[in-house]
């Protein structure tokens, strides 16, 4: 579990891609730089939202393996080496919840249909699947890219909006989002339950 706060930026530096021939799995595996310290092969990470296993301890960084499944519905298939992503390590029971749940599932892509300055704020509207869309609610919780926001509206049918804080551009990779650009969302846990509970009430 984590909470939507990250805590590093990291790069990719290095994306394998396996093909599977008796031996060899299939997938992508990601070298990742990172400044963490402390790191144990086995730790969740969430990377840019996808909650991933690290397979290995490199010098300055780790491992992980995307499986088809998480590639389906990510865009991990598409990341090079330089890329940027946001970190954040799994919560603790100690630790405080200063953010959201964010389960680190991903539940699919978000596209940016719109980008508004409004004072020292950035104002998005991103179109979302119709599963996160129907668990929205103003003031709920949405997750991009690994960063937990608050939702200001919902302007359209498939639309959600969020605004980003100075602090927020700055310290994750949400400050260089431009229209088109798409990213992982992930919808507020607790409207994802409440929606299933009113779909499957007699």
């Amino acid at each position: 579990m984590f909470t939507g706060i990250v805590s590093a930026v990291g790069t990719v530096a290095k994306a394998s891609r396996e093909t599977g021939n008796g031996k060899r799995e299939t997938g992508l595996t990601l070298t990742i730089r990172a400044p963490f310290k402390g790191l144990k092969k086995g730790e969740s990470i969430a990377v840019n939202g996808a909650c991933l296993t690290v397979e290995r301890v490199v010098k300055r960084g780790f491992t992980v393996h995307v499986i088809e499944t998480t590639a389906g519905r990510t865009l991990f298939g598409e990341y090079v080496s330089g890329r940027k992503v946001n970190l954040e390590r799994a919560l603790r029971a100690a630790d405080r919840l200063g953010g959201h749940i964010v389960q680190g599932h991903v539940d699919g892509v978000a596209v940016v249909e719109r980008a508004d300055r409004r004072g020292d704020a950035w104002v998005y509207d991103l179109r979302v699947p119709r599963d996160v869309r129907d668990s929205s609610v103003p003031q709920g919780s949405i997750t991009l890219d690994g960063v937990g926001l608050t939702i200001n509206a919902l302007p359209g049918p498939d639309l959600v909006q969020v605004a980003l804080i100075p602090f927020t551009r700055r310290r994750t990779t949400l400050g260089n989002l431009r229209v088109s650009d798409r990213v992982h969302v992930e919808g507020d846990v607790l409207g994802k339950y409440v929606r299933h509970l009113c779909h499957n009430t007699p």
